[in-house]
């Protein structure tokens, strides 16, 4: 049966990308199959698009993702973009998919869970009060406050040398405005960001930070967003000390909350090792796709 493919207008839109959106249907109008296209806008991305393709399982090798593939693709090329990076799961129909279609492997995620009822509130205490000379933990709920707004903008470059292999991901800039808006995009959603951070004492410096992002109603999974120690900071153990700080913070302040999820690049040994010692587990692994584009050859006249 013939598949009719469309453009749709998509409304989300915000300071540091657009998406453009496809779907696939019938001659009957049933769809089969969509995809959008995220187009990142921010100095240092602007090259990368992101794909998420999705077809029906009964649709599938009739042509409805290689249709959605194409016109993503050529809106891409189109737009200047030079790399188009999608993800999928280990062994999944996508992981085929997109090694047929010319992308290639560039980075493995495994994702972990710790289950907060196996959390001994004793253990994870002692972690927290170890002594680190020199640094003291700071937390805050929701939006940086502003006495904290300077240097914890400064620290975000703690996730500029994040271990990301092979992928054109870029370097994403922050100012006090992206840190901010970041935050309230989390507060739209009707979720609950917890920041704790390890203070530099000498100076009052942010060293590093962890973020956690909570169910508005306190119940399911938290989401770990991202842990990172400035260079200059590093070997002294602050990754571990703040994460069992959010670990011990959100089992005291959410009682109803069954547990904490986060992804790491496989190639990312201390974080791993972090979280090893800390007692998640891992629950399954995503593989990161990228085609480099070249632009399209001049017609010759």
């Amino acid at each position: 049966m013939p598949l009719h493919i469309t453009a749709l207008t998509d409304p989300e839109r915000n300071s540091s990308s657009h998406r453009l959106a496809w779907l696939v249907s019938d001659t009957d109008g049933n769809p089969a199959g969509s995809a959008f296209l995220r187009l990142f806008t921010t100095p240092g991305r602007d090259h990368l698009a992101e794909l998420e393709l999705q077809v029906h399982p009964a649709e599938r090798r009739r042509g409805a993702g290689s249709l959605l593939l194409a016109a993503a693709v050529t809106a891409a090329r189109e737009d200047g973009r030079r790399s188009v990076i999608a993800q999928t799961g280990t062994g999944s129909a996508g992981d085929a998919f997109l090694s047929g279609h010319g992308f290639r492997k560039v980075l493995t995620l495994t994702y972990a869970r710790l289950p907060l009822a196996d959390v001994d509130p004793a253990a994870i205490t002692v972690i927290t009060r170890q002594p680190h000379p020199g640094y003291r933990l700071v937390s805050w709920d929701g939006t940086v406050p502003d006495v904290w707004a300077a240097t914890f903008t400064a620290s975000r470059r703690a996730m500029d040398d994040m271990p990301m292999d092979d992928t054109d991901y870029g370097v994403f800039t922050w100012d006090e405005q992206r840190v901010r808006e970041a935050a309230e995009v989390v507060r739209k959603r009707g979720e609950l960001l917890h920041t704790v951070v390890a203070v530099d004492e000498s100076d009052d410096s942010i060293a590093g930070f962890t973020e956690l992002v909570v169910p508005g109603d306190g119940r399911g999974d938290g989401q770990h967003y991202g842990t990172g120690v400035l260079p200059e900071h590093r070997g002294r153990g602050l990754g571990h000390w703040m994460k069992a700080e959010a670990i011990r913070r959100a089992r005291e302040r959410h009682p109803q909350l069954g547990g904490l999820l986060t992804d790491t690049a496989d190639s990312n040994g201390p974080m791993r090792a972090v979280n090893d010692a800390l007692g998640y587990a891992p629950t399954h692994q995503t593989i990161e796709y990228q085609l480099d584009l070249q632009p399209e050859p001049a017609v010759a006249s």
